[in-house]
């Protein structure tokens, strides 16, 4: 599906001006980690938020995107919840809401733990979501709204105008268990 609708609404939250420009950072499959997300862990630990156990692109990454984009946000590690590798760590982020929106965490069950992005859009089924570790990259992708396990908005001091709900049409398959 073409995001680029996106460019002609105004304003974007900050986490999701920054995730759009980090659309196709993929893993290295097999030995050897993108350096790119390696220097995402290492960019976190040098300002006071813990990424303990991380040590290669092959170890589930969606929590380090979102923490790297949060982080960046307000340059606060108060803007990370603990353990942000595990995905449903980020249920206690912000502010707890009943409708997503844009730049909205959305945390998921999936098999084996969870997955965590951020909204961009919605069709009738499946939240559009922009994260890090679908298909092994950073991407949109199309996830069942019955998976969704929390929807958290973050603290603005001036929200945006563009956060608000984008419904689209249903394009493409739906993500099943993102990795």
């Amino acid at each position: 599906m073409n995001y680029k609708w996106l460019n002609n609404i105004g304003l974007l939250p900050r986490m999701v001006q920054q995730g759009l420009a980090l659309i196709g950072t993929r893993e290295v499959i097999g030995k050897g980690s993108n350096r790119t997300i390696l220097e995402w862990r290492d960019s976190l630990n040098q300002n006071g938020v813990k990424i303990s156990g991380y040590s290669d692109d092959d170890i589930p990454w969606c929590g380090l995107f979102v923490a790297y984009l949060a982080f960046s946000r307000l340059n606060s590690p108060s803007e990370v919840p603990e353990s942000p590798l595990w995905a449903r760590n980020w249920a206690s982020y912000g502010i707890k809401v009943k409708t997503a929106m844009l730049g909205d965490v959305l945390v998921f069950a999936r098999n084996g733990g969870g997955h965590v992005g951020l909204y961009i859009a919605e069709d009738a089924t499946a939240y559009h979501v922009l994260g890090g570790n679908q298909s092994n990259a950073v991407s949109i992708a199309r996830i069942e709204k019955s998976r969704c396990i929390a929807i958290c908005r973050p603290n603005y001091n001036n929200q945006p105008e563009s956060v608000k709900q984008y419904i689209v049409a249903a394009s493409g398959e739906l993500s099943k268990n993102e990795q």
